[in-house]
C-alpha cells in the first residue's frame, strides 16, 4: 500500500470516529419525553418524520418544530389536547432533534397530506426556524404562524404577514433570550397577540424534565401543559 493511500485510510478513520464520537455526544445530551409524553404520543400515527394527532379535515391543521435536542414526542400532551379541540398537529421529527438541519420539513407534510389551511410554529430554536419558513411561502394556505418562547430572526420576518400570529411566553423562563426576544417584536406584525403563561418556564412547555440555565417553574408540569393547549386552542378559533 502507498503512502498516501495509508494517510487516507489514517484521516477516514479518524473522521469516522470524530462523527460516532459526535453524535454519541448529541444523544446523551438530548432530552427525552417523561413519562406521561410517551403515554400520549402513543395515540399519534408514527410515521418516519412526524407524530400525527388526527383532528377534523375541516379545520386548519397545526405543524410543529421541537425545540433544540428535544425529542418531539415530548410535545406530545398539549399535542393531543389541542388534536381532541378538532385541530390536526404534526409534531416533526427534526434531524437529530435540531429544526436547523429540517427547516423545510413542513413543506413534504403539507404536500402528503394535501393541506389547504394550517399554521406552523416551535418552541425555541423551532420557533426561530418555522418563522424562516413561513417567509417563504407565497400561498393562501398558510394561515398563522406561533411561537412557543421563542421569536423571529431577520431572515424569518414576519412583518408584512398578513395571517395571524401568537407570541407566547413563560413568566419563570430562564433559557429565554429576553433581550433579543424584544428587539425581535420589530419582525412581527402589528396583529401578533402576545400571551404569557404566569408562572411557566421554558422547558414547561414541553414534557421532558428540567432543561439547564432554566428557572424552576411556578406551577407544574401538567398546568403548563394544559395552559399551552388552551392558548392554541383559543388562538386557532380566532383563525377564519
Amino acid at each position: 500500500m502507498k503512502k498516501w493511500q495509508k494517510r487516507l485510510l489514517w484521516f477516514m478513520g479518524v473522521l469516522i470516529a470524530l462523527i460516532l464520537v459526535g453524535l454519541f455526544y448529541v444523544k446523551t445530551i438530548t432530552y427525552t419525553p417523561t413519562t406521561m409524553a410517551l403515554e400520549a404520543s402513543q395515540k399519534a400515527t408514527d410515521e418516519k418524520d412526524v407524530l400525527f394527532f388526527k383532528g377534523d379535515k375541516e379545520k386548519p391543521a397545526l405543524i410543529f418544530y421541537q425545540g433544540a435536542l428535544v425529542e418531539s414526542a415530548s410535545y406530545s400532551i398539549w399535542a393531543e389536547k389541542v388534536a381532541e379541540a378538532g385541530y390536526s398537529v404534526y409534531l416533526v421529527k427534526e434531524p437529530l432533534n435540531l429544526a436547523v438541519l429540517g427547516q423545510n420539513k413542513a413543506e413534504q407534510i403539507i404536500r402528503s397530506n394535501d393541506l389547504t389551511d394550517y399554521v406552523i410554529g416551535g418552541h425555541s430554536l423551532g420557533g426561530v426556524m418555522a418563522s424562516r419558513f413561513a417567509t417563504e411561502q407565497d400561498n393562501s394556505g398558510l394561515k398563522g404562524v406561533f411561537f412557543l418562547a421563542s421569536y423571529p430572526d431577520e431572515k424569518g420576518s414576519l412583518s408584512s404577514f398578513k395571517g395571524q400570529v401568537l407570541s407566547l411566553t413563560g413568566s419563570k423562563d430562564g433559557v429565554l433570550n429576553w433581550d433579543a426576544y424584544e428587539q425581535a417584536k420589530k419582525y412581527l406584525p402589528k396583529q401578533t397577540v402576545f400571551q404569557e403563561i404566569k408562572g411557566g418556564n421554558h422547558a414547561g412547555f414541553g414534557s421532558y424534565g428540567e432543561q439547564k440555565g432554566d428557572k424552576p417553574a411556578g406551577i407544574n408540569n401538567d398546568e403548563q401543559q394544559e395552559a399551552v393547549a388552551n392558548q392554541l386552542i383559543d388562538w386557532l378559533k380566532s383563525i377564519k
